[in-house]
């Protein structure tokens, strides 16, 4: 089996959207209430990979899962801190997609120069607090019916991760376009992919 964790692309629109539409639709996972189209989608990929990792896992040619970090919040003092996701289509997982796409994940926000990482999970979700506790997120709190979905309200549990020892002069989180075609990159991206099964 070919398989590796790379850097998404908006081709790989089409099918991250395959794997997203049917969460949104037809779990609670997500908290939007339509899917966003193939073109909405190169649009998120492209804007994030401006400043932060999306990436894609392939299996075979087929991206099988996807992760991305985007900013925690707008202001400038929160810049060393980011939140993250990970989808997994329903046919890869339980085979380490989402264990490997987060191990690449944080080896490059720590590159970057990221200090914290946040993760939200809509409850119940045992397998999402699993994975995220096997990373070392420690649970910070949970919104109590914050969002109204699917004929019901739902709580969401956040989590945080530490992604390294603060600095008390922490220097601005550097753009991963700086890191293309070098071999911390390439270390990284292999990190999660020598975890696939």
């Amino acid at each position: 089996m070919a398989a590796l964790i790379r850097l998404a692309t908006e081709h790989d629109a089409n099918q991250i959207r395959a794997i997203y539409a049917p969460i949104v639709t037809q779990t609670n996972f997500s908290f939007e209430l339509t899917p966003p189209t193939v073109s909405e989608l190169r649009q998120r990929i492209n804007k994030t990979l401006e400043r932060m990792p999306w990436l894609s896992c392939e299996l075979d040619g087929v991206v099988a899962g996807y992760a991305y970090a985007t900013p925690h919040r707008v202001r400038v003092a929160y810049q060393w801190s980011v939140e993250v996701s990970v989808y997994v289509h329903e046919q890869h997982r339980q085979r380490g997609v989402a264990r490997a796409l987060y191990t690449s994940l944080f080896d490059l926000l720590r590159l970057q120069g990221y200090y914290n990482a946040f993760a939200g999970i809509t409850l119940p979700n045992e397998s999402g607090a699993r994975l995220h506790q096997s990373f070392g997120f420690q649970p910070v709190g949970v919104y109590r019916a914050v969002a109204y979905k699917r004929g019901a309200w739902h709580d969401a549990e956040w989590y945080q991760l530490k992604l390294q020892e603060h600095s008390s002069t922490p220097a601005v989180p550097a753009v991963i376009t700086r890191l293309a075609d070098t071999p911390a990159l390439a270390a990284a991206l292999g990190a999660g992919s020598a975890l696939l099964r």
